[in-house]
């Protein structure tokens, strides 16, 4: 069984290839790659075919996370059936979601933050606030309480 994740933000530029790359890591290091389809997309046509914003990239680099050459895309209604988790990383990503995909009839979609002990809570957009840091903490704490959800409930 392949697990397929797809992490979602407004431009996928900053924040859902920041998951994504890290999701990757944190995969890689536990042996699991083979296991997964991880990848990122965009709820906004804004940055369609552009690379992962420089911080994003500046931030990886320092802590020695690979970084893609991923080039934004925006999520389809299709993504929906294709995908096993749609992850988003603020409630405005859940409402533009909803307006692609029309109804999560399968409780596919979840905040990242909703796999920790901030529920609800959102990840900050770097690129208004201009933090990369915070906004990788969180990433982090995100991704790795998915992973800790994912091995108990799929049994890998």
């Amino acid at each position: 069984m392949i697990l397929k994740i797809l992490f979602i933000c407004h431009g996928n530029i900053c924040r859902s290839p920041m998951a994504e790359m890290v999701f990757k890591d944190l995969v890689r290091k536990q042996h699991m790659e083979s296991q997964f389809f991880i990848y990122s997309a965009a709820t906004s046509r804004e940055e369609i075919g552009n690379g992962v914003h420089y911080g994003t990239r500046r931030k990886l680099q320092q802590v020695g996370i690979p970084c893609s050459d991923h080039r934004a895309v925006q999520v389809t209604k299709t993504d929906y059936d294709k995908y096993d988790y749609l992850i988003v990383m603020d409630s405005h990503n859940i409402r533009n979601l909803m307006r692609i995909i029309g109804e999560d009839p399968d409780n596919k979609v979840s905040m990242l933050l909703d796999f920790t002990d901030r529920k609800g809570q959102s990840i900050a957009d770097p690129w208004y606030t201009g933090n990369f840091d915070v906004t990788y903490q969180d990433v982090v704490e995100g991704c790795e309480g998915l992973l800790t959800h994912i091995k108990e409930h799929n049994m890998f």
